[in-house]
């Protein structure tokens, strides 16, 4: 694909990955002790169909022990090509007190083009920068690509550390991207 196909399949996947952001902000996936596990593990199922829509021909959820488990996929290498490793998260922190939101944590509410609520930035637009980027490609990536995606950054990240010390070949790549932060400010990149 040519720079200018890849920028046009990105802005044609946009309205989808608007939708699919939404789709998980409105999932209250904290991970934290005291917060209900079963949006955690609705929030990890959905970041696998996510990723299943990429064309990646190898997707699946991983047990991490003490944890939810990670979203792991992965698509060969072309012969000669580097390996990309993807990493985001899909837990977030507490809402806090209602009170302090303009809108409900989660219930994603579009304001003047951006996506407000409870992991729209951190970290769930990660997952969706992730699954947008690879759609781009309808399945035919010109690296190779291992995506994790874990359910416990927010709080007790160290058990993915330990999980990835068990696993080094699930995460081993020429070059990683992380989708863990928001933009310092509209524009910059």
């Amino acid at each position: 694909m040519t720079p200018d196909e890849i920028e046009g399949a990105v802005a044609a996947g946009l309205p989808q990955a608007v939708e699919d952001l939404k789709r998980l902000v409105a999932i209250p996936s904290v991970a934290f002790p005291g917060h209900p596990e079963e949006p955690v593990f609705a929030a990890a199922a959905v970041t696998e169909e996510l990723l299943r829509s990429t064309g990646l021909p190898h997707v699946q959820q991983i047990p991490v022990e003490g944890s939810f488990p990670a979203v792991y996929a992965e698509a060969p290498a072309p012969p000669g090509a580097p390996t990309v490793l993807l990493y985001a998260h899909y837990d977030v922190q507490p809402a806090g007190d209602p009170a302090l939101w303009r809108t409900p944590a989660f219930e994603p509410t579009e304001i003047n083009g951006a996506i407000h609520g409870r992991g729209a930035a951190d970290d769930k637009s990660g997952v969706i920068t992730h699954v947008a980027a690879l759609r781009a490609f309808r399945g035919r990536f010109p690296v190779g690509v291992k995506v994790i995606v874990e359910g416990q950054e927010e709080y007790a990240g160290e058990r993915l550390e330990a999980f990835i010390e068990r696993n080094p070949e699930l995460v081993r790549a020429d070059a990683i991207v992380v989708a863990d932060t928001g933009n310092p400010r509209v524009g910059d990149s």
